[in-house]
C-alpha cells in the first residue's frame, strides 16, 4: 500500500467521530448515532465482563512473577504427650512420662535456578495479557457495530412506518374518491371493493411496520441502555475505502482478532520453553529458624537455625514431562493454524463488507431512478383515471409500485450506512479511541502497571488496587 493510501485511511479512521457528530440535531430528545455509540460503550455488560477477564490475566503475570521471589512462611504448634513409664532403676515405680512442648519456626525458600522455566512462564503470561487486550478490542468493535446497526434499523423502521401511514392516508382518499365516483355512476362496485381491499391491506402493513419498529427499538435499548428518541436524520457517511487489497492490508495489520492470534502463538512458544526447562535440575536456597520450649519440665528452650542449598531434578516421572512438552508443541501448532484461519476470515470479512457497500451504493442509484419514474407514472395514471382512461386497479397498482420503490430506497440508504461501519469493523478501525468518541476510554495498561510486580494487600500499591477494584465493582 502506498503512503498516500495509508494516510488516507488513517485520516478516515481518526475523523470518524467528526462524521458521527455530523448527525443533524433535529428535534429535542432525538438520539444521534454518537449518542447510541456512547451509550453502548458505557452500558455493555459484555465489555465489563471482558475487562474483568483482562484484569484476571493481568493477575496471572503477578502470580507467575511471585515464583521468582523468596517464599517465607511460619509455623507454630503445641504438642502434649501422654503416658507413663516404669523402669528397674526406679524400683518399678510408675512415673508420668507426659510432656508439653511448644515450637515456633520460620522457613525461607528462594529459587536460584530452574533452567528458565518460571521466567518463560512469566513472559508467556505477558503475551496472554496482550492477547486478552486484543480480545477486548474485538468485543468493543462488536458492541459498537451492534449499536450502529440498531440505530440505523430504528431509523429504517421509523421511515417505513411513516411511509405506511402516508400510503394509508392516500389509499383512504382513493377509496373516498372511488365511492364518490360510484355514486355518480362513473365506476362500478368492483372499483370500490378494490379500493376498500387496498385500504385494509395498508392497515395490516402499517401494523406490521409498527411491530417491526417496536422490536427495533427494543434491540436499540438492549444495545445502548437507552430508549431511542425520534431519529429524524442520519449522519454523513463515514469515508471508507472500497479498495479491497488496501483494506485487507490494513485489516491484517490492525484487526484485533489477528493480534490476539499472534500473541497466543507467542505465549505457546514460551510455554514450550518452560516445558523443556522443567526437565532440568532446580536449585533452591533454604533457611529455617526454630524456637522450641518444654512447657512441662521447664528445662529451658532451644533455638535452632539452618541454611542450605538444595539441588533436585527429575529422573523418571512416568513420561509426564515428555508428554507435557509434546502437548505444548501441539497447542502451539494449533494456534498457528488458528492464525491462518483468522487471517483468511478477516480478509473475507473485508470483501463481504466492501461488496455490501458497493452493492448498496448501486442500489441507491437504481432506487432513486425507480422512485422518480414511479412517481411520474403514479401521477400520470391517477390523472388518466380522473378522465376515465384508467381503472381504479391501475391507480392502486401504480401507488403500490411507488411505495415499493420508496421502501427500496430507504433500505438501500440504511444498508449503505450499515455496510460502511461493517467495513470499518472488518479493518479493525471501529473502536472508541479511533472514532474519537466522547467517553472515558478504558485504559488496559493502568491496572496492569499496578499489579505486574505482584504487590501485597498491605503495601501502598496494594491499597491503591483496593480502591481501583471498589471503583470497578459492577452495578446492575
Amino acid at each position: 500500500m502506498s503512503k498516500t493510501q495509508k494516510s488516507r485511511i488513517w485520516r478516515r479512521s481518526t475523523t470518524a467521530f467528526a462524521v458521527i457528530a455530523g448527525l443533524a440535531a433535529p428535534a429535542a430528545q432525538a438520539d444521534t448515532l454518537a449518542d447510541a455509540l456512547v451509550g453502548a460503550y458505557g452500558h455493555s455488560g459484555l465489555l465489563d465482563q471482558n475487562r474483568a477477564l483482562l484484569r484476571a490475566a493481568d493477575e496471572d503475570v503477578a502470580i507467575a512473577t511471585s515464583t521468582l521471589r523468596p517464599i517465607i512462611g511460619w509455623s507454630a504448634d503445641i504438642t502434649r504427650q501422654f503416658g507413663d513409664s516404669t523402669s528397674f532403676a526406679s524400683g518399678g515405680i510408675q512415673r508420668d512420662a507426659g510432656s508439653t512442648t511448644a515450637a515456633v519456626g520460620l522457613d525461607l525458600t528462594l529459587q536460584l535456578f530452574d533452567g528458565g522455566a518460571d521466567s518463560a512462564r512469566i513472559e508467556a503470561s505477558k503475551e496472554t495479557v496482550l492477547a486478552t487486550r486484543a480480545t477486548l478490542l474485538t468485543i468493543e468493535q462488536n458492541v459498537l457495530l451492534r449499536a450502529a446497526v440498531a440505530f440505523f434499523n430504528v431509523f429504517r423502521q421509523q421511515e417505513f412506518v411513516s411511509l405506511r401511514q402516508n400510503n394509508l392516508r392516500l389509499l383512504q382518499e382513493e377509496q373516498r374518491a372511488a365511492e364518490d365516483r360510484f355514486e355518480v355512476g362513473e365506476v362500478t362496485r368492483t372499483d370500490v371493493a378494490l379500493a376498500e381491499a387496498a385500504v385494509a391491506s395498508a392497515r395490516s402493513a402499517l401494523a406490521g411496520a409498527q411491530r417491526d419498529l417496536v422490536q427495533a427499538q427494543a434491540e436499540y435499548a438492549n444495545a445502548t441502555g437507552r430508549q431511542p428518541g425520534r431519529l429524524t436524520a442520519i449522519p454523513q457517511l463515514p469515508q471508507t475505502t472500497t479498495d479491497v487489497p488496501s483494506a485487507q492490508g490494513v485489516a491484517v495489520r490492525t484487526h484485533p482478532e489477528i493480534e490476539q492470534a499472534r500473541r497466543q502463538i507467542a505465549a505457546n512458544e514460551l510455554l514450550i520453553t518452560a516445558a523443556v526447562a522443567a526437565k532440568l535440575p532446580t536449585v533452591n536456597l533454604r533457611g529455617t529458624l526454630g524456637f522450641d520450649e518444654d512447657l512441662s519440665s521447664g528445662n529451658g528452650d532451644s533455638q535452632i537455625g539452618t541454611v542450605g542449598v538444595n539441588v533436585s531434578g527429575p529422573i523418571y516421572q512416568g513420561g509426564e514431562l515428555s508428554a507435557v512438552e509434546r502437548r505444548t508443541i501441539a497447542v502451539r501448532d494449533a494456534s498457528r493454524g488458528n492464525l491462518h484461519t483468522v487471517r483468511h476470515n478477516v480478509q473475507q470479512d473485508v470483501v463481504i463488507a466492501i461488496s455490501n457497500l458497493v452493492a448498496a451504493r448501486s442500489s441507491i442509484i437504481a432506487s432513486e431512478e425507480e422512485v422518480r419514474a414511479s412517481q411520474v407514472a403514479f401521477e400520470g395514471v391517477r390523472e388518466e383515471a380522473t378522465l376515465g382512461a384508467r381503472t381504479t386497479l391501475d391507480v392502486l397498482d401504480a401507488e403500490q409500485d411507488l411505495l415499493d420503490a420508496r421502501t427500496t430506497r430507504i433500505s438501500a440508504q440504511v444498508d449503505q450506512y450499515v455496510a460502511s461501519y461493517q467495513v470499518l469493523e472488518s479493518m479493525g478501525l471501529l473502536t472508541a479511541q479511533r472514532l474519537g468518541l466522547p467517553v472515558q476510554i478504558y485504559d488496559p495498561v493502568a491496572y496492569y502497571n499496578l499489579v505486574k510486580n505482584a504487590p501485597t494487600n498491605r503495601s501502598k500499591q496494594g491499597q491503591q488496587l483496593d480502591k481501583v477494584l471498589r471503583a470497578l465493582k459492577p452495578t446492575d
